[in-house]
């Protein structure tokens, strides 16, 4: 098992106590933290987290366990990154919000 772990401070939300993610050979991910997921399809996903949002790309992507009361999502698939940008960076003018995470 492949493990990458990326931990952090909760911004307070009561379903989001911490931020972790972990992934099983490139295609399990459990990721915990979840606020919410803003836009999805095979290729990406958009999710914010507590410690900000997360972008995830691949192919065959899918979510395969929401829990927004316990903070908590499953994703399958082929993943080929993670980026992560602050709430503040999806601010900016001038550009769309997938534009700026997945252009």
């Amino acid at each position: 098992m492949v493990s990458a772990g990326f931990e952090g401070s909760a911004l307070g939300s009561a379903n989001a106590a911490r931020h972790a993610l972990k992934i099983s050979q490139r295609s399990e991910c459990k990721i915990t933290g979840v606020i919410d997921i803003h836009a999805f399809d095979e290729n990406d996903i958009l999710m914010e987290t507590a410690d900000g949002m997360l972008a995830i790309k691949g192919s065959g992507l899918h979510v395969s366990r929401l829990n927004l009361e316990k903070g908590e999502a499953d994703v399958d698939g082929r993943v080929d990154s993670f980026a992560y940008s602050d709430k503040t960076a999806l601010a900016k003018k001038g550009k769309g919000l997938l534009a700026r995470l997945f252009g």
